[in-house]
């Protein structure tokens, strides 16, 4: 839990990915078609992904992946991050968080 908490504030944009997940490219894709540049962690790549992958479960990710956080605070997996485009909330999001410039 310590690790997760300590990756996700030291960027702005920090996605915990696997990298064989559709909806985790899809959800970097998002971010980088609107400048945003992201740290990513992909899970399968760590070794202590799998510790990882139960940490954000018990913060509440179910699935674990794609994990977003803005500002160092959990937003949430794929369904979350789509509604907030989707309601125009999410640029607003990087904005405050210091992710996008315009």
């Amino acid at each position: 839990m310590d690790r997760v908490a300590k990756l996700a504030s030291q960027n702005a944009v920090v996605i915990f990915s696997n990298s064989s997940c559709c909806m985790c490219h899809a959800i970097k894709r998002l971010f980088y078609e609107q400048g945003v540049s992201p740290a990513i962690h992909e899970l399968d790549e760590d070794s202590r992904g799998k510790e990882m992958e139960w940490a954000l479960m018990k913060l509440g990710c179910n699935p674990s992946v794609p994990a977003v956080f803005i500002g160092g605070k959990l937003i949430g997996s794929a369904n979350t991050i789509m509604t907030l485009q989707l309601n125009g909330s999410l640029k607003k999001k990087l904005k405050e968080a210091g992710a996008l410039w315009l």
